[in-house]
């Protein structure tokens, strides 16, 4: 009969009551309301973080500044790897937008070059990047800063979905091998950096039919080091193997990562395929399903840990705006113990920058003040910016107090060390005390800083 023929040329889809179930898509629950945490948190941000953030002008460090829209946005979901790998099936599939009007592109050539931010809208409908940016209550207005050709590859994609209410999806262009970045027309590199800072979760994806790790695919590890604890590597269209060759692939990827990813947690990989159709016959389905479902139930916790994430960022963003007010207060020391009245001043800053530690700059801040070697910046990144901002335009740390308000070092200090963590022992961290790893901030301690005049 011709039913039968048109059953074959359809392939049958797969059933998606987990996905339902275990994103929790049905429940009726109200979602914890934070209002009163994010009121404190901004508050926080505003009078203890930003007041030497700008002093001392760290977003040209850093490039990062973080807007009202930043502090109050939903955690977003960030898939990177190289091309047709399935990130943007992936998407369509979690979301259920295949054969909707608003299924993401996906084919065997590199389809998606545009960033596309999917989020949660009252109907269906495409925002251009240049609209996004200009937004300033949405997060993404800090993207202004890459350049009209970077707009132009940044769209927006509004879905009445429940599952965006409490997250937000970004698909990237696939990685291209050999590719120059000219090519692209904007920085790739800086805006990957950009969405990778911002990340709650960054999902790795491959496929193991083709498996190359190659130079692009080398400098994006680099870039996401420390934040190996939101990476998730997913061996997509698993079902497409046979077991023991699906073994030797994640061996391979494994031998591949292993330089890439140092640190003695290796991330957790996840091994299925994700798209609407049915695994393939004679292949492991229980083994992908289970995978699935621990995959979804790590996006849940992602999206349950919301808050706690947001605090320890800011808080992360405030140590990293620390260190580098306490550097630039020792260049400008050093540079004013050397000067002299005969002085040329450009010369002797720049024998300054040229050679820091000849001045034990950097050595000095790990002595003197509590900070972990691995959070000090680059030494070439304050060549770059001291080329733009004259040390002369900066004041010394101790001249940064007011009678009123305090001291500037001492507030931020005080964020670091009582006001963030007791922010997050508000909102119920006895569940997680994993989150803000002491070993790593010396949270307990107060940051000691014997450079200030008693």
């Amino acid at each position: 009969p011709p039913e039968e023929v048109e059953d074959a040329s359809e392939p049958t889809k797969r059933d998606r009551s987990h996905l339902e179930s275990t994103l929790k898509l049905n429940e009726d629950k109200p979602a914890d309301d934070f209002s009163g945490v994010l009121q404190r948190l901004r508050k926080i941000y505003h009078s203890s973080i930003k007041p030497l953030e700008q002093s001392y002008r760290y977003n040209e460090l850093r490039q990062h500044e973080i807007t009202d829209g930043e502090i109050t946005s939903k955690p977003m979901v960030l898939f990177l790897g190289p091309w047709s790998v399935g990130k943007s099936s992936m998407i369509n599939y979690l979301l259920g937008l295949d054969d909707t009007p608003y299924q993401l592109y996906t084919g065997a050539e590199p389809t998606t070059s545009e960033f596309t931010v999917i989020m949660h809208g009252p109907k269906l409908k495409t925002i251009e990047g240049i609209v996004m940016a200009a937004d300033s209550a949405r997060s993404f207005s800090p993207l202004e800063k890459f350049g009209q050709n970077f707009l132009e590859k940044l769209i927006g994609i509004e879905v009445p979905h429940k599952l965006l209410e409490r997250v937000t999806f970004v698909d990237t262009p696939g990685i291209i091998e050999n590719r120059k970045q000219q090519e692209r027309g904007y920085p790739f590199n800086d805006v990957c950096q950009w969405f990778i800072d911002r990340a709650d979760l960054i999902f790795v994806v491959f496929d193991p039919t083709k498996l190359d790790v190659g130079l692009e695919l080398e400098m994006l590890f680099r870039q996401l080091k420390g934040r190996e604890s939101q990476i998730r590597i997913i061996l997509n269209k698993a079902d497409s193997l046979a077991t023991q060759e699906l073994m030797r692939v994640y061996g391979a990827l494994f031998w591949s990562l292993a330089p890439l990813i140092n640190v003695t947690e290796p991330p957790r990989v996840y091994v299925s395929s994700f798209w609407p159709q049915d695994y393939h016959p004679d292949t492991h389905k229980d083994l992908f399903l289970k995978e699935e479902i621990s995959l979804l139930e790590d996006l849940n916790q992602v999206i349950e840990n919301r808050m706690e994430n947001k605090i320890a960022f800011i808080r992360q963003h405030a140590i990293r705006v620390r260190i580098h007010a306490l550097l630039v207060d020792r260049y400008l020391q050093t540079y004013k113990d050397k000067m002299t009245f005969f002085s040329d001043g450009e010369l002797v800053f720049r024998d300054i920058v040229e050679d820091p530690d000849k001045f034990f700059i950097f050595k000095s801040i790990l002595a003197k003040t509590n900070v972990s070697k691995f959070d000090l910046p680059n030494r070439e990144a304050y060549k770059d910016f001291f080329g733009i901002n004259p040390i002369t335009s900066f004041k010394l740390l101790s001249q940064q107090c007011s009678y009123m308000g305090g001291c500037f070092l001492e507030k931020i200090e005080k964020a670091i060390t009582r006001e963030l963590p007791d922010l997050l022992g508000s909102i119920g961290l006895g569940k997680k005390p994993n989150v803000l790893s002491c070993d790593i901030t010396g949270c307990g301690e107060t940051p000691k800083n014997r450079y200030r005049k008693p």
